[in-house]
């Protein structure tokens, strides 16, 4: 697939962890986020909430995957970010990526920026967006569109998209 997997160290609210290859045939949009990030909990969970509601389960996919950089005490634990899913309603597949030295490592194997991060990948498995910050909701749904279509290029960022370190739509 020509894709870093995902290095998860715990999977929540699905039975089995769940991997691109498995997921192939389905678009999948993954949200990379923390729980103390102000542009995950107003913007970027949300709106993947809406993905979620918008397109059937056997088109797309959505993942959230829990990258934590900061506060790693308040917030890396499984059983404080259960108790946030469940509070805030989030009912997708949700990995917490693992840690090494270095931090979390699907972030670092991606190269994110920080969080909210949207991945889309098309049903081959190909990744067509990599974007920090918020996505505007038509050109996500526009993008979504193609990554089930599997036409065209790579999708790439939205025009616009933010690129400071931490703005009320994400922090890097």
């Amino acid at each position: 697939m020509g894709e870093a997997p995902w290095t998860i160290a715990h999977w929540l609210n699905t039975p089995a962890p769940l991997t691109l290859e498995a997921l192939r045939g389905r678009a999948v949009l993954a949200v990379a986020f923390q729980m103390l990030c102000p542009g995950c909990v107003s913007v970027g969970l949300p709106q993947a909430l809406k993905a979620r509601a918008m397109f059937r389960d056997d088109d797309l996919v959505v993942v959230g995957l829990h990258t934590v950089f900061e506060h790693h005490e308040a917030q890396g634990s499984p059983a404080a970010l259960k108790a946030f899913l469940h509070e805030y309603r989030i009912g997708f597949p949700v990995g917490i990526d693992a840690q090494d030295s270095g931090g979390p490592v699907t972030m670092r194997a991606y190269g994110m920026r920080g969080t909210p991060t949207t991945l889309l990948y098309d049903r081959a498995g190909r990744l067509r967006l990599h974007q920090f910050g918020h996505v505007e909701d038509m050109a996500l749904g526009a993008s979504i569109m193609l990554a089930l279509a599997g036409a065209g290029a790579e999708i790439g960022a939205a025009p616009g998209a933010n690129s400071g370190v931490c703005e009320p739509e994400g922090c890097a």
